[in-house]
């Protein structure tokens, strides 16, 4: 099992949203960055442990925990051309993006970047790096272990 930090921008998908889909499910779509979309296809696995990030936000952190629910598949959004999400180079028979679905395991008190940067036992979390701006990275399970102290 591995762990993973998922940003998602609350004006787009906030774990609260997530709360109220079918299944409290949510298709990870949208990412075109080839090094996070290479954590869908080639790293993520059913099962593995998420921590649900609103980014871009006036208050970011961590909202909630979830698991990957399905496996890599091709995202939809790269084949509509009404979407923010559209690439003209994609077809279904190519696609170029892919994502991951994504469940609600647990509403969190909002751990806030603030609070994991006071951390030391964090300071290899790569949402902390500077320079960063992956929407999904690996966390490791000294990493994960921590965060899930802080958050109870």
């Amino acid at each position: 099992m591995r762990y993973w930090l998922m940003k998602s921008e609350p004006s787009e998908v906030s774990f609260d949203d997530l709360l109220t889909l079918p299944n409290q499910e949510v298709a990870w779509f949208g990412v075109r960055n080839y090094q996070a979309r290479n954590f869908m296809v080639r790293d993520m696995a059913v099962g593995d442990g998420v921590l649900f990030y609103h980014s871009n936000c006036a208050a970011p952190g961590i909202a909630g925990l979830a698991r990957v629910s399905r496996q890599a598949e091709p995202d939809a959004s790269q084949f509509d051309p009404l979407s923010p999400y559209f690439d003209p180079r994609a077809t279904p028979e190519h696609p170029r993006w892919h994502c991951v679905h994504v469940q609600a395991v647990k509403k969190t008190r909002l751990l806030t970047l603030a609070e994991l940067r006071r951390s030391p036992e964090l300071h290899t979390l790569r949402v902390l790096t500077k320079g960063n701006r992956l929407s999904i990275t690996p966390v490791t399970p000294q990493e994960w272990e921590t965060l899930q102290n802080l958050l109870l």
